[in-house]
């Protein structure tokens, strides 16, 4: 940032201005309600119960894409891959599966299954406050792509996992249900995406905050609160990085490309990630949904894409793992975009 502020010199008001609050406020309070959700126990028994009764490698596999996919939809990509990858290696130790794959896999599935929400993932939830969509409106504009990209994955786990006979029991003793903490997480999360939804994700992340506070203190010290500040500096950083002169006046011509945006957000995503390739191209788009579109496939393909990609590859040491990520990640980017492009042309 220092190198950035001497290229654009920028007064300290104006530095917090580059801040998108609305975005930041959301995010707070969705880590605070999804970390109470997964504290109280209630996403592990759901999770249990979605993988009970399987008989095959195959029939696991399709079980954990689909629930890390809703999953990552309601509580977001990286608490459900929290939630899945420990799960499927508690498996792993009482019968033998194919670990690697199941959770390049998962990780997929989150992308995929993420996309459609504007609490799925931290670039949807920046579009959706930038973009001034209704929740609704923003899950109709994404539901064509999140839909192809898992049927994409659902098409490709039997080229990925076998039919091997398997008898899954309880790996271990689910997590103790905090019913008090359950139920008052399912009652406000609602509520906040409401307000939320309504313009007012400061003041209703201050009030998650405050009832947390005094309620469930607990699950506030679990929370990862240097990811908020992470963000806070990508806003200031990427935003500097916007306004020099040579980016500035490139972009345009780079926008004008085949593919526009779409194209920039998905190829980008490979260079810097999907959340910061989505707040760096913001500024220079109004069209938030082929924006939107982009950085979702972005996810894909190398695994800096996402961050849920190298959450699911840290959780699982496996030799060969980055290798095999990439051997599926990258078709995955290719038919995703091809279909991708497609329907935005449609």
């Amino acid at each position: 940032m220092p190198l950035l502020l001497w290229q654009v010199p920028t007064r300290p008001a104006n530095i917090a201005a580059l801040v998108d609050w609305k975005t930041i406020g959301a995010l707070a309070g969705l880590m605070v309600l999804s970390r109470g959700l997964e504290v109280s126990g209630v996403i592990d028994r759901a999770g249990r119960a979605a993988l009970r009764g399987l008989r095959t490698e195959r029939g696991l596999a399709v079980a954990l894409v689909l629930f890390a996919a809703v999953l990552s939809a309601i509580v977001t990509n990286d608490v459900a891959l929290f939630v899945t990858v420990p799960l499927t290696l508690a498996l792993s130790r009482l019968v033998p599966l194919p670990l690697g794959r199941l959770v390049i896999l998962q990780a997929l599935a989150v992308n995929a299954g993420s996309a459609v929400s504007p609490v799925g993932n931290p670039q949807n939830l920046f579009l959706w406050q930038v973009s001034g969509a209704g929740f609704g409106e923003f899950v109709l504009a994404m539901l064509p792509l999140a839909a192809a990209m898992l049927a994409i994955l659902l098409a490709l786990v039997p080229l990925a996992i076998g039919k091997q006979t398997l008898t899954l029991s309880e790996p271990t003793a689910p997590l103790p249900l905090n019913r008090r903490l359950m139920a008052v997480s399912l009652a406000a999360y609602p509520l906040f995406l409401l307000l939320v939804n309504a313009g007012f994700a400061v003041p209703a992340a201050g009030a998650i905050l405050a009832l947390y506070a005094v309620a469930f203190r607990a699950v506030l010290r679990w929370l990862d609160w240097p990811l908020l500040l992470v963000f806070m500096l990508m806003f200031v950083n990427l935003g500097l990085l916007g306004q020099l002169p040579a980016i500035a006046a490139a972009m345009p011509a780079a926008l004008a490309l085949p593919g526009g945006v779409f194209s920039v957000g998905a190829v980008l995503s490979q260079a810097m990630s999907n959340v910061p390739a989505a707040i760096f191209l913001a500024p220079f788009t109004e069209d938030w949904r082929a924006l939107a579109w982009g950085v979702s496939v972005g996810g894909f393909g190398l695994a800096i894409g996402s961050l849920a990609n190298l959450i699911a590859l840290r959780l699982v040491r496996e030799p060969g793992l980055w290798r095999q990520f990439h051997l599926w990640s990258l078709p995955m980017f290719a038919l995703s975009f091809a279909v991708g492009a497609l329907l935005l042309a449609s």
